[in-house]
């Protein structure tokens, strides 16, 4: 089992690894608010890099031409109001998208709420778009480029392998039975690995595991370590747990208007964050730990023998028998 399976006659090293990402695509919506829009990478990749980790929006809601000023807050139990005094002047609730100014304003024609100076008009996120605002996301692919290093054996290697050309690097898209050893991923594909439908995760958005795995066994021949690519939902999706579901985040393009005034157009992100996750060992052969094991294994027979002792002149019924053949009873001379 040690040596075999364990491989006990190895020294062995944890891998170090870098990793970054490039995502392409492109996306075509047609809305009332925005008319017909193209989306590519620079709008939907935020940030355009991270650190193992890229995050591509699926998902939005837009509040358009907002600029700071008094506006009726949302409606909720909080806010809403019929006379001046059920406002306060100067309360922040954490919820809040401004400061009250103490003033009960209407919100529409059957609902007044207490006045806030915010950006305005405040951004109203209870519907989110179904179905999904870029459903064409499904199709985006991620080349990931990871770098490896084994620092005990100075080894290293990427996952773009020498057989890899860069005609072929142009075409393949990554499959387990096809193409293992592509690292270029269809987004639908990730998702769909992972267990899950993609049009319903990029709704409320989600945190997507690509795990590549590099257990390399250097004795042999270095074009024999290749990466293992698998995946997984990361955050939980519990139909019993609903509350504050999937991945989003807030995010404003600034900009001043035809009379100077500074405006923004508000973004609330759903999407899908891929965590690229690197791990793996090495192993080479080494005297020392194989030593070890050989003294280790050869102490393991001296152990052997008295655990035997124990079980046949302690625990079995002829135990009297096998003691008096073991030991041999002398009467004391002088006695």
């Amino acid at each position: 089992w040690v040596f075999l399976w364990e491989k006990g006659y190895q020294e062995t090293d944890s891998v170090v690894s870098s990793v970054t990402t490039k995502v392409k695509g492109v996306a075509l919506t047609n809305t009332s608010a925005l008319g017909a829009r193209i989306w590519d990478v620079a709008d939907y990749v935020i940030p355009p890099q991270e650190e193992n980790t890229v995050f591509v929006m699926t998902n939005a809601i837009l509040t358009l031409n907002q600029r700071q000023g008094r506006c009726p807050e949302l409606p909720d139990d909080n806010t809403e109001c019929k006379v001046k005094n059920d406002c306060i002047p100067g309360y922040v609730s954490t919820h809040s998208n401004g400061v009250q100014t103490g003033e009960c304003v209407p919100y529409n024609n059957s609902i007044k709420t207490c006045e806030v100076f915010a950006w305005c008009p405040v951004e109203d996120d209870y519907h989110i778009p179904k179905p999904a605002f870029l459903q064409e996301a499904e199709n985006f692919t991620i080349l990931v480029k990871n770098n490896i290093w084994y620092p005990k054996f100075n080894f290293s290697k990427r996952n773009i392998l020498p057989t890899i050309s860069s005609t072929y690097l142009k075409n393949c898209v990554y499959d387990s039975q096809t193409d293992p050893f592509c690292p270029i991923f269809r987004l639908g594909k990730i998702v769909e690995a992972a267990g899950q439908d993609f049009q319903e995760v990029a709704v409320e958005g989600g945190v997507m595991a690509l795990q590549i795995n590099w257990d390399c066994n250097l004795d042999r021949a270095a074009s024999h370590c290749v990466p293992k690519y698998s995946f997984r939902r990361l955050d939980n999706k519990d139909s019993a747990h609903t509350v504050s579901p999937g991945y989003n985040f807030r995010f404003a393009k600034y900009y001043m208007d035809s009379n100077g005034t500074e405006s923004r157009t508000l973004v609330k992100a759903y999407g899908i964050r891929l965590d690229v996750i690197v791990f793996g060992k090495a192993g080479k052969f080494d005297v020392i730990p194989t030593m070890i094991n050989i003294g280790s294994g050869l102490a393991l027979f001296g152990v052997a023998t008295v655990l035997c002792d124990i079980v046949v002149l302690y625990c079995m019924k002829k135990k009297y028998y096998y003691r008096e053949k073991k030991y041999k009873y002398v009467e004391d001379y002088e006695l």
